[in-house]
C-alpha cells in the first residue's frame, strides 16, 4: 500500500511519549511497516520542512538529530503540477491550510492514503477519498 504520511503523525512517533500524544503506538507502527518496507510512503515537498519547525520548537534538545533520521528515509517525494492544483482546490474547498491539503492532494493524484492525526483536517474531508485517520491504521494494511 502507499500512503501519505502527514506531519501529525510523524511527530507522534518521533515523541514516542503516549501521554502527550494520543495514538503514539500506532504512529510507531505505521512508521516500522514504512522502514520494513511493508507499506511505502510518498511525501509533498514540504514535509520535513513542516515536521522540522514542529520538532525544533517543542524537543530543540534532539531537533537536529530527528531531522538526520528523517532525511535518513529517504522517502520519495512528489511535487508534481497537478499536486499543487489539486491542493489548492482542496484548500478552497475545504476552507483548510494549504499545507494540510498538499499531503491530500499527493495521496489523490498518486492512488494513495492519507494517514493523519489531525482531527481538524479530517473532519472537513473525511467525505473525500484518499484519507484515514491514524486511529483507524492497522498494521499489516
Amino acid at each position: 500500500m502507499k500512503l501519505i504520511v502527514d506531519a501529525s503523525v510523524i511527530v507522534k512517533w518521533l515523541f514516542n511519549d503516549p501521554e502527550r500524544e494520543e495514538y503514539t503506538s500506532l504512529a510507531t507502527d505505521l512508521m516500522r511497516a514504512v522502514i520494513d518496507e511493508d507499506a511505502t510512503a510518498v511525501q509533498p515537498f514540504h514535509w520535513l520542512l513542516e515536521v522540522a519547525a514542529v520538532i525544533a520548537r517543542e524537543t530543540p534538545e534532539r531537533a537536529g538529530a530527528d531531522i538526520v533520521l528523517l532525511r535518513a528515509l529517504e522517502l520519495p517525494v512528489k511535487n508534481d503540477t497537478s499536486i499543487f492544483d489539486r491542493a489548492c482546490a482542496l484548500a478552497i474547498d475545504l476552507q483548510h491550510h494549504l499545507f494540510d491539503t498538499l499531503y491530500h492532494a499527493v495521496a489523490l493524484e498518486h492512488d494513495a492514503m492519507l494517514v493523519t492525526a489531525d482531527d481538524r483536517y479530517y473532519r472537513k474531508a473525511a467525505g473525500l477519498p484518499g484519507i484515514m485517520h491514524l486511529r483507524d491504521w492497522r498494521a499489516p494494511f
